[in-house]
């Protein structure tokens, strides 16, 4: 699932399509309706569902709908990648310990409500701190406060600003997500 780009989903389709990673991509499912990620998604062959509240107005019909697209498409594990929005309670008691989610910050620190993007390097850069880096997590109800299953370090430089900060952290999460995910279906991390 994802709201914007989709460089993360895009970095998982490549390790599948070079051999690094064995999995089957299912499906894309996007709140968003001019994600880059469908188009993504389209040229790799794989199908895609804009599913939001401009779609399903009631977020009870909207978390049916995830769930029901999911079980038709044989989701067995659920990536969210830069997925900006709460899973209903359906999808996530449905899917539970096997939703995995990536966050640009060691959490806890930076993490919760408002707690996404430019936010968090705003928030690591004011507080001076000098390592950042990704979190890789389960999901549960609220924000970003499921079991953390791996999590990589990014130096903070002196003369970072949000945007070199962002990119340096976004490259790191590439690399690690593909990795978390390889150690995921080797048995190396156990969920």
């Amino acid at each position: 699932m994802v709201s914007h780009g989709g460089s993360n989903m895009q970095a998982v389709l490549d390790a599948i399509t070079d051999g690094r990673l064995s999995a089957k991509p299912c499906v894309l499912i996007s709140n968003n309706s001019k994600s880059p990620a469908i188009e993504k998604a389209k040229n790799f062959g794989m199908p895609f569902f804009h599913i939001s509240q401009k779609t399903h107005p009631d977020i009870i019909e909207m978390d049916k709908e995830i769930l029901n697209t999911l079980k038709k498409h044989s989701v067995e594990y659920l990536l969210l990648l830069g997925y900006m929005k709460k899973l209903g309670a359906k999808t996530l008691q449905e899917y539970s310990g096997k939703i995995l989610n990536i966050h640009p910050s060691l959490l806890p620190k930076y993490g919760g409500t408002g707690m996404y993007g430019k936010y968090v390097h705003e928030a690591v850069l004011n507080n001076k701190e000098k390592t950042t880096g990704v979190t890789i997590h389960l999901v549960d109800e609220e924000y970003d406060t499921g079991k953390i299953i791996n999590q990589c370090f990014v130096n903070v430089l002196e003369n970072d600003t949000v945007e070199s900060l962002s990119q340096r952290v976004l490259q790191n999460e590439h690399n690690f997500l593909v990795e978390t995910l390889i150690k995921i279906s080797n048995n190396e991390i156990i969920l």
